[in-house]
């Protein structure tokens, strides 16, 4: 029954389908995809100065710190695989250079304050939409 409740909840949420791994685990990457776009492929838009696009609202610069994967950043960033491995290559350039811990918290707090972003107060508020996603409130 519970194996039941699990592909249920996963077949809703959409649980990982698409991701890329690495550090940030799958759950972490749903739940910060959620919380930037309902992890839906959202046109770009204007956000504080510069665009952002995507499934993760990755803007122009976050792509260049990723390795600039995929072709450009706006296809990189419409494509669920693409713009999970950019977020996967930023927290892997950054979390250890900034000592963030290897906590969704931390790299959640990093997606959106920017290298140093575990270390923010002004990412808190971030961090705490996150775990109000569905599913999110007990991710690590």
């Amino acid at each position: 029954m519970l194996l039941y409740a699990v592909v249920i909840v996963s077949a809703v949420l959409g649980l990982s389908e698409g991701f890329a791994t690495g550090m940030v685990s799958q759950a972490c990457l749903q739940c910060i995809c959620m919380a930037e776009s309902g992890c839906t492929n959202l046109p770009c838009k204007m956000d504080v100065g510069s665009l952002s696009c995507g499934y993760f609202q990755i803007k122009h610069n976050y792509w260049l710190d990723c390795g600039s994967i995929g072709g450009s950043w706006q296809a990189c960033a419409a494509d669920k695989t693409c713009a999970s491995q950019c977020v996967q290559n930023y927290m892997a350039r950054y979390v250890n250079h900034y000592n963030c811990p290897h906590t969704c918290e931390a790299y959640a707090r990093e997606h959106n304050g920017g290298p140093n972003g575990c270390h923010h107060s002004n990412t808190l508020s971030y961090w705490h939409h996150v775990q109000s996603q569905p599913g999110c409130s007990n991710v690590h």
